[in-house]
């Protein structure tokens, strides 16, 4: 697999086949790479950010921009099953790699293109990362408070999501590849994997004839009653009673049983439209409780789903996330021993956690050149004295 991306969408992607065993070639520009080596933590040259996306990818550094690392490129299309790449609309058919000419040397190839704003429509040749497809897709609209400005979440779901997107679409082309023998463009783009993440608004809106327009409602959901953050003396809980039978056992729990066959409270259409009083109940209850943990164990003893609002070093050391292989500790030869995210998918026969590499820039340039391109070892060192492919071991 040739892997043109770069930062945290496609790699994403990536991540998840190289996991799984596939042989993943990340192509990367000379001199710099992936612009993700440069991002935090870093420990002198070497990027945590980058160990956690790319363990396990061989690294092709070449310059792109050179008629000669086109060719090299085409060489390897043959023998390659997929070609991901998240560049700007345009820039592949530029550097003449686009879809019609990698698919006339491999028919069976598939092709996946990430962006931001897909590949057709107005937004389709604009700029764009996590935060600004936010905007776009209403998702900012909906994250803080409604008397103040929309804001950021400290994470980039909408790179991870359309990464995950990418991987669900790769593996169902090369499916239909198996049952057809025909290879085929696949795209994602982080406005559609946003799209998706809007559980409730955008049939809220619509259904209601544009009556119920969805706002951000700070710490409970904009429009079911019983779900939210609520603070308690030492620490913040999340509560989601979402059903029947979830809000009669926290009705009991808070000693107001009650509250379970109040008229208003009866069902969870009852609970939207009075959503503010069910969550002034809830919020002043947890106000009197001590501790958080204790609530929590309370909560999970009555089956009402809720959780700590854990903080990063909470989480990073917490046994549940360890056991359920949430997050791991990882290798890595310059770094020592990297806290990155658990692979995601469970498999019962394919085994997990890989023990799996980073690769310094440009390290797989010879083995990729002449064992997978068949290219000379003097052709190969032709191309590196004369600046098309680039090395660089402290990376």
């Amino acid at each position: 697999m040739l892997d043109f991306s770069q930062v945290l969408a496609g790699p994403t992607a990536t991540k998840l086949l190289v996991e799984l065993g596939a042989e993943v070639i990340k192509v990367e520009f000379a001199e710099e790479g992936d612009p993700g080596r440069t991002l935090p933590r870093l420990r002198g040259s070497r990027s945590g950010y980058h160990v956690q996306q790319n363990r396990g990818k061989r690294s092709l550094c070449l310059d792109l921009r050179d008629p000669r690392a086109t060719e090299l490129i085409l060489d390897l299309v043959p023998h390659v099953d997929v070609v991901l790449q998240n560049f700007a609309l345009g820039v592949m058919e530029r550097l003449g790699l686009g879809y019609d000419v990698v698919s006339a040397v491999n028919p069976r190839v598939v092709m996946c293109n990430m962006s931001a704003f897909g590949r057709q429509g107005p937004l389709a040749y604009k700029p764009g990362y996590d935060p600004i497809a936010q905007s776009w897709a209403g998702v900012l609209h909906m994250l803080g408070y409604e008397d103040r400005a929309p804001i950021l979440a400290g994470i980039s779901p909408g790179d991870v999501l359309t990464g995950v997107h990418a991987f669900g679409g790769v593996a169902a082309a090369l499916f239909h590849r198996e049952r057809t023998g025909r290879g085929q463009e696949v795209s994602v783009s982080l406005l559609d994997a946003y799209s998706t993440a809007h559980e409730v608004n955008w049939q809220e809106w619509s259904v209601s004839g544009g009556e119920s327009e969805p706002i951000r409602r700070g710490n409970v959901h904009p429009v079911v009653g019983g779900v939210g953050v609520f603070e308690t003396g030492d620490g913040y809980v999340t509560v989601a009673a979402v059903n029947n039978g979830q809000w009669q056992r926290l009705t009991e729990a808070m000693g107001r049983p009650e509250l379970s066959d109040d008229p208003r409270f009866a069902s969870n259409p009852d609970r939207v439209t009075n959503r503010d009083e069910v969550n002034t109940f809830i919020a002043t209850w947890l106000a009197t409780q001590p501790h958080r943990d204790d609530v929590v164990n309370l909560l999970d003893d009555c089956r009402v789903p809720s959780a700590p609002v854990l903080t990063l070093a909470e989480a990073a050391q917490h046994p549940y996330l360890h056991e359920a292989g949430a997050v791991r500790w990882v290798d890595d030869d310059v770094l020592g021993k990297v806290l990155v995210p658990g692979m995601p998918i469970k498999f019962s026969e394919t085994p997990g956690d890989a023990s799996l590499m980073t690769h310094r820039l440009g390290e797989d340039n010879e083995y990729v050149t002449c064992e997978l391109a068949g290219r000379s070892h003097d052709e190969y060192r032709a191309l590196v004295d004369e600046g098309v492919l680039f090395h660089n071991p402290d990376s």
